[in-house]
């Protein structure tokens, strides 16, 4: 498996949660935002030590609500990471897989194993945010929403993230995903940041559509009367960026 490293105690990777948090390369998408593209594109990555992340992981059990994978796609390396899951799971430690749930085959196969206790995934509406022509994007997000029916099958806690973004309209195809969604969830509102607390990946884009204002509020009052519960990243008091979480 291909890695950028990991971190054994983190507060920020799921919504309330403590993780140990393994970072996975590659990735079938090329969102503009992304402050984790050079994960994404396989870069800055080395073959994983196996033996030391779980040596750290076992000694980290006790302090820990979920073994955490993200990226990148972690599901791009599915077979080892099924493995790897399969010994986590001997340490009796739960695991929370971040992915953008448009490789929906290999998700599956993860969840009917019963390896995954907990799914992290970003709503990225409109699919333009995908940072692909039209008609990939457009089949993946009919890929991305089959994914939600997917963990909702399985009954798999959900952590909803939602990129905001200054000139879109999202409401359609947040409500549409919203649909799909079978299962417990809560909302995780992530506006999007630039430079100069993120490197994103497309820079001319972020400074069109990165540091979003009453977008963000609109979208949780609007959310909130529809009964969900819903949290916002928050921007850090005495700069222009937010908390940020391993969302890509």
């Amino acid at each position: 498996m291909l890695t950028s490293g990991w971190k054994s105690v983190s507060m920020v990777d799921v919504h309330g949660k403590v993780t140990f948090t393994l970072w996975l390369c590659g990735c079938n998408l090329r969102c503009p935002f992304c402050h984790n593209w050079r994960i994404a594109e396989g870069l800055d990555c080395f073959p994983l030590d196996r033996k030391a992340l779980l040596d750290e992981l076992e000694a980290s059990a006790f302090l820990i609500d979920y073994f955490h994978v993200t990226g990148g796609e972690p599901l791009m390396q599915w077979r080892e990471l099924s493995s790897l899951f399969a010994e986590v799971k001997l340490l009796d430690v739960p695991v929370s897989l971040n992915t953008n749930l448009t490789l929906v085959g290999p998700l599956e196969k993860l969840l009917k194993a019963d390896l995954v206790d907990h799914i992290a995934t970003d709503l990225k509406a409109p699919p333009a945010l995908y940072g692909l022509p039209e008609k990939p994007a457009e089949k993946l997000w009919r890929l991305f929403l089959r994914g939600l029916e997917v963990v909702s099958d399985y009954g798999i806690p959900l952590e909803l993230r939602i990129p905001v973004a200054k000139g879109f309209d999202a409401w359609p195809y947040i409500e549409e995903g919203l649909r799909r969604v079978k299962t417990d969830f809560y909302v995780v509102l992530n506006p999007l940041v630039g430079r100069p607390l993120t490197n994103p990946r497309d820079e001319d884009w972020c400074s069109e559509h990165c540091w979003p204002g009453r977008e963000v509020e609109e979208l949780r009052e609007r959310l909130e009367e529809l009964g969900i519960a819903v949290h916002v990243n928050q921007f850090m008091e005495g700069s222009p960026g937010q908390a940020l979480s391993s969302s890509v």
